[in-house]
Parts: C-alpha cells; sequence; structure tokens
C-alpha cells in the first residue's frame, strides 16, 4: 500500500511538473473577431483573417517553439455575440489575443472583457479615440487612424481656404458621436460653424430625407460620420441627388477605405479627401504585401488589413521578447519596442495609442487612374503630433 502510495505520488509530481512545459507548448492562438457578412465585410471580414494569417506566416509560424494559430468568429455587428465569443474564446479556447473588432460597441466590450481576464486586444478597425483618451487598459492597444486622427486631417484641410459652415450626418453609434465630436471641435477652433446634424442606424435603408435636410441647412460642407456600406450609400444618393454638383455644397468623408472608393467608381468619388494612415501604393513595402494580398482577395487591402498585419507582427514580437503570452508582459514588451508600419515609423505610447503620420489624399479623377485600384492622389502629410490626442495621464501604463 505504501508502495503503491508513493507511485502515485511519483506519478502526480510528473504531471504537475509537466502541465506548464504542456501549456508552454500548447499553440498560441489569436482571434481575428470581425464582421465576415454584414456591411463592412469588404474591409474587415475575410481580408481581416487573411492578413493575420499572411502576419503569422511571415513571423516564421512559431514563437519560442509554440505554433502560431489564427481562428476567426464573425461578430454579425452585435456586442452580445462579439463579447460571447470573446469570452469562450479566452476561457476555454485557449486564445491569448484578439484582433480586428469593426463598430465601436464590440470593441469596447471586448477591450473590458480583455482587461477582466488578462487578455491582450488589438483593436484595429473601431476608431473612436475615447479607446485611449477614456477606456485606456494595460493590456490593449489601438492601431486604427482615430476619429480625432481623422477630423484633424480632413476637416482641418477643409477649413485652411477658411471658415466653413456644416451639417452632419452621423451614424447613430459612438463612433458617429465621437467623429461628430471631434471633426467639431476642429471646426470652430478655425472659426467655423456647425449648422445641424441628422442621425442614422447602422446599414440604414435609405438616406433621401437626410440628405434633403442637409441641402436645406445651406451648410458649405456636408460632413459624413458614417462609414462602409453606409457611407457608400449616402455618396451614390447624394450624387442622385446632384449634391455638390453646383458648387455651393461638398460632401466631406473621414473614415473612407478604398473599398469603398472601388465600390463608387471615380466618376461618384471623384475629388473626396480621405485621410488614411495607408495607402497600398505609398512605397515599395506598402506595394509587396499588397500584391500578395491581393493574388489572395483579388482587391487592395484596407488600411485595416494592413494594421492587423502590422500588429499581429508586432504582437507576435512582444511574446517573444517577453517570453510569454501573459498579456500585460506582452503589452510592456510593445510598447517599448518600435513598430515598423511598411515603412511609416510608429510607436506604441503608453496608453496603448499608436502613433504615426498620416496622409490627406485626394481621389483622382477617372482620366488620371493609370491602373485598377489608382485611386489617391497625395496632397499633404499630417505629423502624428497634429493627428492625435495628447496621452491622458490617468492613462498611461
Amino acid at each position: 500500500m505504501v508502495k503503491g502510495f508513493i507511485a502515485s505520488a511519483v506519478a502526480l509530481g510528473a504531471l504537475l511538473v509537466a502541465a506548464p512545459a504542456l501549456a508552454q507548448n500548447a499553440p498560441l492562438r489569436i482571434g481575428v473577431l470581425t464582421d465576415e457578412a454584414g456591411p463592412y465585410a469588404d474591409s474587415a471580414g475575410p481580408g481581416s483573417i487573411l492578413a493575420a494569417e499572411m502576419a503569422a506566416a511571415d513571423f516564421g509560424g512559431t514563437v519560442k517553439g509554440r505554433k502560431i494559430e489564427i481562428v476567426h468568429a464573425d461578430t454579425q455587428n452585435k456586442p452580445d455575440v462579439a463579447a460571447g465569443i470573446a469570452r469562450r474564446w479566452f476561457d476555454t479556447e485557449g486564445v491569448a489575443a484578439i484582433v480586428d473588432l469593426p463598430v465601436t460597441p464590440i470593441a469596447a466590450a471586448v477591450q473590458q472583457l480583455a482587461k477582466e481576464k488578462n487578455r491582450s486586444v488589438l483593436i484595429t478597425a473601431s476608431a473612436t479615440s475615447d479607446f485611449t483618451a477614456k477606456w485606456c487598459s494595460p493590456v490593449s492597444t489601438h492601431w486604427a487612424d482615430d476619429s480625432h486622427a481623422l477630423a484633424a486631417g480632413t476637416a482641418k484641410a477643409i477649413s485652411a481656404s477658411g471658415p466653413k459652415s456644416w451639417y452632419f450626418l452621423t451614424v447613430d453609434i459612438a463612433f458617429g458621436a465621437a467623429l461628430q465630436r471631434d471633426a467639431t471641435e476642429v471646426i470652430e477652433a478655425t472659426g467655423g460653424k456647425v449648422l445641424g446634424a441628422s442621425k442614422h442606424p447602422v446599414n440604414a435603408p435609405d438616406f433621401s430625407s437626410l440628405l434633403l435636410q442637409a441641402q436645406n441647412s445651406g451648410a458649405q460642407e456636408i460632413g459624413l460620420a458614417s462609414v462602409g456600406g453606409d457611407l457608400v450609400n449616402e455618396i451614390k444618393q447624394a450624387h442622385e441627388f446632384g449634391i455638390g454638383k453646383d458648387g455651393k455644397q461638398s460632401l466631406i468623408a473621414f473614415l473612407v477605405y478604398i473599398q469603398d472608393i472601388n465600390a463608387l467608381g471615380l466618376n461618384t468619388a471623384q475629388g473626396l479627401n480621405v485621410t488614411s494612415g495607408f495607402y497600398w501604393d505609398q512605397n515599395d513595402k506598402a506595394r509587396d504585401f499588397s500584391k500578395r494580398f491581393f493574388e489572395k482577395r483579388k482587391m487592395m487591402p484596407s488600411k485595416d488589413h494592413a494594421l492587423i498585419y502590422t500588429a499581429v507582427k508586432h504582437y507576435l514580437q512582444g511574446v517573444d521578447k517577453a517570453g510569454t503570452d501573459e498579456a500585460v508582459a506582452v503589452n510592456k514588451a510593445m510598447r517599448a519596442a518600435p513598430v515598423d508600419y511598411f515603412g511609416r515609423p510608429a510607436t506604441v505610447r503608453g496608453d496603448g495609442r499608436v502613433l504615426f503620420d498620416l496622409t490627406l489624399y485626394r481621389v483622382k479623377k477617372p482620366a488620371e487612374s493609370k491602373a485598377p485600384w489608382d485611386y489617391y492622389e497625395k496632397v499633404r502629410d499630417i505629423p502624428a503630433a497634429e493627428a492625435f490626442l495628447p496621452a491622458n495621464p490617468s492613462c498611461t501604463n
């Protein structure tokens, strides 16, 4: 009986010793939580999954002897669905980090859950500046061109020739409110005035009444604080109504993806101002990545896809440097290391805000485009210090 007890104790001890080793050798799983079939499926969706897979492959497929696995799920653009998936991934499926997260309520829910579960979250799609200004977390990094950066780029450029009057069409989610707020600050600081605003739900079926309100306001600029399919439909319907053709009013879009321009066509989109941290034709590194991406998806990558690729590689470097996937340790390593954003230097601030220069582009006229997806002409660079809000002292980690 004593021999049996000793043998059992030895076996139990061996299991206890082996457990950490088994855990350490388990795959490192990164979850892409995205809109796979809804209004953001082109700018995110399957392309987001591909970008994460490309990053894992380019990193070498393993980190610290662990195979890198990319898993994915569809949020259905519902915060409760996204939070349920994230909770399952964290609790039972060994997912160490989540990336992408279109739509602010979804990203906010997952960011909070990741903080509670001590897992990493890389927000590349949702753009409200509140993710670092108010909701910062030691396990979260915000990569998207945020609402303040977009407003600083586009609204400031429009206001450079003198004060303007504005009317906003705003998607009724936190992102829309943040973008209108941030743009309004820039507009009013330059002597401009906001005459009014109308809200619409996500995936709205018709914008005709809202566009007529904007037209009747007499505002010089109609600011479209919308995104994805909503933005495309707003611009198409405005074009049908002839808004902007008389030169008295202009349509100003803020969060624009290259897929939106492709869907609109240059006849409709020409002349739009676009602020972005990434364009597929900006340099050789961007062109190389975009060519490989195009071979798989038959479209050029959005800035979200480019950010996912960059964020996942930087996260994997953080895991390698920290020697663990423990979220706080990895995020400290990420904050300490420089980021290569396709040849554009970037850093991760203590509050998790990723800082980089942006560029203001103008959408080309059809005659100016020399090839498919040749849509943007550079207007000017926007320094990171001009684009992003200063750090909230209570949010530096």
